[in-house]
């Protein structure tokens, strides 16, 4: 272990373990949340435009937050999406476009209204909602409150059903369908990217039969992320078994030397 080659091989393992070991501290600073979200602050009610603007992500600390906005219902724009489950019951919700009120430019956003627990109660309610939307819409602007939450992606429609059949809660998926759009957002149009989950299911214009959505408070995590946890301990791991890795080599290379002047011996 003290001939050149296997000091110049230790101080590898040396630098090799000192990067292992700057990536484990890495992953534990990333572990613990020295900042934690206080519990119950996504129960306070805040304006939509004081936790996500149009096109922009919904940052991880406001998933779930309640919020307000005001705006009008788009008519033709009801649509449902399947595989929705209220208390474990598997439903659909009855979603809209609300041109929201007071934005600077033309804003839409997908709201979820309320769930149904058939395809044809939720095609009722669209019928009802539709025909409110279309007499109220010089009216005044209607005030929702509810849970904003990010969106789930666009999905596959289910076997056998129509190509725009809609399974997940995504606003991309809805706009595509959207009368005033063409598969893009249109031109003037801004839209947000999370969904707001309403806690009115007449959506301020109609009882349309719909139940409300069950959307419990989201659940305060405890500061600590023990996935970065596990990795932390992996690197460590790793660091160790640099030195080891170098031990054996020397060991073996030892053996080897040994195991040759053994049989240099026994052949004289």
């Amino acid at each position: 272990m003290l001939r050149p080659r296997w000091i110049a091989m230790l101080l590898l393992a040396l630098v090799v373990a000192a990067i292992f070991a700057w990536l484990g501290q890495w992953q534990l600073g990333h572990a613990i949340d020295t900042d934690p979200v206080p519990e119950g602050v996504t129960e306070e009610v805040r304006p939509i435009e004081a936790v996500v603007q149009p096109g922009e992500y919904l940052p991880e600390p406001f998933v779930g937050q309640r919020v307000e906005v005001e705006g009008r219902w788009v008519p033709g724009d009801f649509l449902p999406v399947s595989g929705r489950y209220n208390d474990a019951v598997e439903g659909f919700w009855v979603t809209g476009q609300l041109r929201v009120e007071g934005a600077a430019d033309p804003t839409s956003l997908a709201v979820a209204i309320g769930w149904a627990p058939t395809r044809e109660a939720a095609e009722a309610a669209i019928e009802a909602l539709d025909a409110a939307a279309a007499v109220s819409a010089d009216a005044d602007p209607v005030a929702l409150a509810g849970r904003v939450i990010s969106d789930e992606g666009p999905g596959m429609p289910p076997a056998g059903g129509a190509p725009t059949d809609v399974t997940r809660m995504s606003p991309a998926a809805l706009l595509s369908q959207w009368h005033d759009f063409d598969g893009t957002a249109a031109e003037g149009v801004d839209v947000y990217r999370p969904y707001l989950a309403s806690t009115d299911p007449t959506g301020g214009i109609a009882d349309a039969g719909l139940d409300a959505i069950s959307s419990p408070a989201p659940l305060v995590s405890n500061g600590v992320n023990w996935l970065n946890v596990f990795y932390a301990v992996e690197w460590v791991i790793f660091a160790g078994f640099a030195f080891y890795i170098w031990y054996r080599l020397a060991k073996d290379a030892w053996q080897r030397e040994v195991e040759e002047f053994e049989g240099g011996g026994e052949d004289e």
